[in-house]
């Protein structure tokens, strides 16, 4: 019987980790608000110089469309860059 140490936790598991981790993704997070703030600003700006004056309605469906569209990729590659700089992406393949 070998006495091994047990490994320290890794990835998201380590709370010192996660907790850099967490605050890495919540800085991009705040960086893609304010790029798609800007894309919504651009866009209105530009249907407005088209269009002329624009409804409210017409002004939220761009905040939500364009908005949200900017928001779900900074999202959706946000959590891919936590996956892949955690370690998760490698412990799928690591068999017990």
């Amino acid at each position: 019987m070998t006495d091994r140490l047990p490994e320290p936790p890794a990835g998201l598991d380590d709370p010192h980790y996660a907790a850099f981790a967490w605050a890495r993704f919540r800085a991009i997070m705040a960086w893609m608000v304010l790029a798609a703030a800007i894309c919504v600003a651009a866009i209105i700006a530009a249907m407005a110089h088209v269009q002329g004056p624009l409804h409210l309605v017409t002004m939220l469906a761009v905040m939500g469309g364009v908005g949200g569209s900017v928001m779900m990729a900074g999202l959706l590659m946000g959590l891919a860059f936590l996956s892949s700089g955690s370690g998760h992406d490698e412990d799928v393949t690591r068999l017990d």
